[in-house]
């Protein structure tokens, strides 16, 4: 079984390109995640946190909406393939390389805890956010006696 789920932040943004194929043409997504390890002591005993840079390509639909919605720096959740391969470069020096192919991809944080802007209070021209909204829930005020709008 081949089977890999990592969760981590985007490098930098997703690199798309698209196949050759007039219409057919395929989306063909590449980006990197940082995906923490977990703390790993130095040598002077204290907790130090290091990451790997897993290289990861994402086709078809996939591609097509890391290219929309993926921005460097906000966390994913990938889960996919190991694939290796190998080329030889101008040099004729064998290169060898280790992916993930991306079978699933969606967000592991909302867009306000990532830090890359935006709002999700749904608000109309600049309406400010609920009072003690940390959990992304706006507080309800005491003293409404109205029946909850559903059954």
């Amino acid at each position: 079984m081949n089977k890999v789920i990592l969760m981590g932040r985007l490098t930098r943004d997703p690199e798309v390109r698209y196949s050759q194929g007039g219409e057919n043409s395929l989306a063909i997504a590449r980006y990197t995640l940082a995906v923490d390890r977990r703390f790993n002591r130095n040598q002077g005993g204290d907790n130090q946190q290091t990451a790997d840079f897993i290289q990861c390509v994402a086709f078809g639909r996939s591609g097509e909406f890391a290219e929309k919605y993926f921005r460097k720096g906000i966390k994913i959740a990938v889960t996919g393939r190991i694939q290796t391969g190998s080329y030889t470069n101008k040099d004729g020096a064998t290169v060898y390389t280790t992916e993930v192919v991306v079978e699933d991809q969606e967000f592991a944080e909302s867009k306000n805890s990532s830090g890359a802007g935006g709002d999700f209070s749904g608000g109309a021209g600049g309406a400010a956010p609920a009072s003690g909204a940390a959990d992304g829930f706006m507080n309800v005020p005491d003293g409404i006696d109205e029946e909850l709008p559903f059954n």
